[in-house]
């Protein structure tokens, strides 16, 4: 009877998922939109709850009539269509009605973290050339710090209330406090955006430079949306999602808030994610749905056992990075019925999605991709004798490349050298193209999905890690730290830390000659110019710096050594503990308590 019933079970996936990944995306010249999608979803349920967040709550309907004035006022002040318009706050409702807002208008939406300060945020704003600054009450200081680094003039940065605690300096604008004189209605302009149009910028750290501006088209959006909420999530009207990852990241909003807009399912929107809150919200709010990243499960199955995890009413989860060895105990503790782990970058042209709920892998990919040895040592794809890339056993990991055709393109940065950087050609044939996705992945035996094997996520490569839920790169804040008075040069990497997900930031430092390392002032400036998830947890004072022969820092040593006290020979360690913005001394102790995995982390 079981088997029978697996049958039947595999068939209702395979009805479920095969119409969506077969579907034809649309043409880069049909008039079609997210904010479209929005629209229409607005007119099947106007009067139904959308959004619950901090005691307030708000339809289909009236949020659309807030975002509709705010579009109306972001014209008003000039902004059009294919201009970009920095969104910058934590998640509340008024950051969602600002980024549904710029999609009516046809604009982009620049993504940036609240969490930035420094040249960091000046970047990104700029970067984008943006040409208003939709920037939120709780972080205006933020702004307020680099304004005069900034390539627009103050009065086009606008403050948006949240609380109301403070007030919109001049010559800043309380935007918010002016939209009862826009209309209501929907813009008639939005029904000729494209699809090939750009819809956002997301920031990606990559392994040069400061973040990169990945652009997110509208087609993406779409194809996106309509895969994650039918077969990932089996989104409905009914379902409520919770959701507490941040907006301006991709599985935040292109899954999460993309899923809800794509099957009318209400959300609980929460500015950060609290484990002690999660059960208990869950019941009150009866949320059936929650979008995750993997260290937020890790987080809940080490909590002690609360009376609302019993019977809670969840039943489907979506995200990326849930450990395989968290995966059982999660999914088997609270009850969850379906894992839809899926892989994914801001700038990548495929992904895979766990649509047949399998066990410990990121699912399949439509789209064509080869994996390729890599020399992790030496950081480099290895080539045969002839020059030619070198396919993988199955079962062993490789370099993830995805080829970029009509179907799966790469909509790259808006630095096109940085979009040409990640691009591999003549991969297979002459004049083909391939994007290089950084990635370790590996096919595990699974079962097959509409003739594609599954996969399992191994490891970022290079120079960037993973800290926090935020995708850390090396070299942009060792490139941060060399500006520091005290630094000579600074190699950057990531370390593994005991019971805690990710690696950790850790810096070796050469000194300026004459130089006595002073920890609280190194505290002070990596405090205002990184934020709290790239500041390096471990500081190494090192003589000087190993150097290959093309000059690239050797770090490979470096990571096996890591913070490990009988190891450094006559180097010092300092150390950045939990909740701590400072650097103190690693000793013994502080040792020993990180080694047990007691320390917090």
């Amino acid at each position: 009877m079981s088997s029978i019933k697996e049958v039947f079970r595999v068939l209702s996936d395979v009805a479920r998922v095969l119409p969506v990944t077969l579907a034809k995306q649309p043409a880069s010249d049909d008039p079609v939109s997210i904010a479209l999608v929005f629209e229409a979803t607005v007119a099947r349920q106007p009067d139904s709850n959308m959004i619950v967040f901090e005691g307030r709550e708000i339809t289909w309907g009236n949020f659309n009539e807030l975002a509709n004035t705010l579009a109306y006022a972001l014209m008003d002040r000039g902004v059009k269509r294919d201009d970009c318009v920095a969104v910058i706050m934590e998640n509340r409702i008024e950051m969602l009605a600002c980024i549904i807002a710029l999609q009516k208008i046809g604009a982009i939406a620049g993504m940036v973290n609240p969490g930035l300060v420094g040249a960091q945020l000046a970047h990104c704003i700029n970067v984008t050339k943006s040409v208003k600054c939709l920037a939120g009450e709780e972080i205006f200081s933020s702004v307020m710090d680099v304004r005069t680094d900034l390539d627009m003039e103050d009065k086009d940065i606008l403050w948006v209330a949240d609380l109301r605690e403070s007030s919109a300096p001049e010559p800043m604008e309380d935007i918010m406090a002016h939209l009862a004189q826009y209309p209501t209605t929907n813009l008639e302009d939005t029904n000729t955006i494209l699809a090939g149009a750009t819809g956002f910028y997301i920031f990606t750290s990559g392994t040069t430079g400061m973040p990169k501006a990945a652009k997110v088209g509208q087609r993406r959006l779409l194809a996106a949306g309509g895969a994650f909420s039918k077969a990932g999530v089996r989104a409905k009207p009914s379902d409520r999602i919770y959701l507490c990852l941040p907006l301006f990241h991709g599985t935040g909003f292109i899954c999460g808030v993309n899923s809800a807009i794509f099957s009318g399912a209400s959300m609980f929107l929460r500015r950060k994610f609290s484990a002690s809150a999660f059960w208990p919200e869950i019941q009150k709010y009866q949320c059936t749905i929650f979008f995750y990243v993997g260290e937020l499960c890790r987080y809940l199955v080490t909590q002690p056992p609360c009376p609302e995890e019993k019977n809670n009413p969840l039943t489907r989860v979506f995200g990326n990075g849930l450990r395989p060895d968290v995966w059982v105990e999660f999914k088997t503790r609270f009850g969850i019925e379906r894992v839809c782990e899926f892989y994914g970058s801001s700038e990548g042209n495929v992904s895979f999605f766990n649509a047949f709920n399998k066990d410990k892998t990121i699912g399949f990919c439509p789209g064509t991709i080869l994996l390729v040895e890599y020399d992790i040592e030496q950081d480099e794809i290895v080539l045969d004798q002839n020059g030619k890339y070198i396919q993988v056993e199955s079962g062993k990991p490789g370099l993830l490349l995805a080829e970029i055709d009509d179907r799966y393109r790469f909509d790259g940065y808006t630095d096109s050298a940085a979009s040409e950087s990640k691009t591999l050609r003549n991969v297979l044939k002459p004049g083909d193209a391939w994007f290089n996705t950084g990635d370790l992945i590996t096919e595990v035996d699974v079962g097959f999905a509409m003739g594609k094997p599954h996969y399992q996520f191994v490891d970022r490569i290079g120079d960037t890690f993973r800290w926090r839920s935020e995708n850390v790169s090396t070299n942009e804040v060792g490139e941060i730290l060399n500006a520091n008075d005290q630094v000579e040069i600074a190699n950057v990497y990531g370390v593994d830390v005991p019971a805690a997900e990710g690696k950790a930031g850790m810096a070796s430092l050469a000194l300026k000659p004459g130089c006595i390392f002073d920890p609280a002032e190194f505290s002070a400036y990596v405090t205002a110019n990184l934020p709290a998830f790239a500041q390096p947890v471990f500081v190494r004072i090192q003589p000087d710096m190993t150097t290959t022969g093309t000059f690239k820092l050797v770090k490979g040593e470096l990571r096996k050594q890591a913070f490990h006290l009988d190891q450094l020979g006559d180097d010092t360690v300092y150390v950045q503990l939990p909740r701590s913005s400072h650097y103190e001394l690693l000793d013994q102790a502080l040792y020993e308590s990180i080694r047990d995995g007691v320390a917090g982390y």
